[in-house]
């Protein structure tokens, strides 16, 4: 299947031309090719942050709540316990 593709007519300055030209040369495709790469490039690296973390951050205390986890007593109990294993 062909990919749907768009005309546009973009003004670019000398400087911008020339480095798009020479993209072009380096990679051996044309400058259509070449902004097309830059852009997807570019569009990777400012990509925001994944939002994985902070989803299981909050799956993780939505279970806490469903479980009625009394976290301050499960800190007690975890710091007498650490504090046992101290001693001699």
């Amino acid at each position: 299947m062909a990919a749907v593709t768009f005309k546009s007519t973009y003004t670019l300055d000398v400087e911008s031309a020339r480095m798009l030209e020479t993209l072009a040369d380096r990679w051996s495709v044309s400058k259509t090719e070449a902004l097309r790469r830059a852009i997807r490039a570019t569009a990777r690296e400012q990509a925001p942050p994944s939002r994985a973390p902070l989803d299981a951050l909050d799956r993780l205390q939505a279970s806490v709540r469903a479980r009625r986890i009394d976290l301050r007593r499960w800190e007690r109990d975890v710091q007498a316990k650490q504090l046992a294993a101290r001693r001699p």
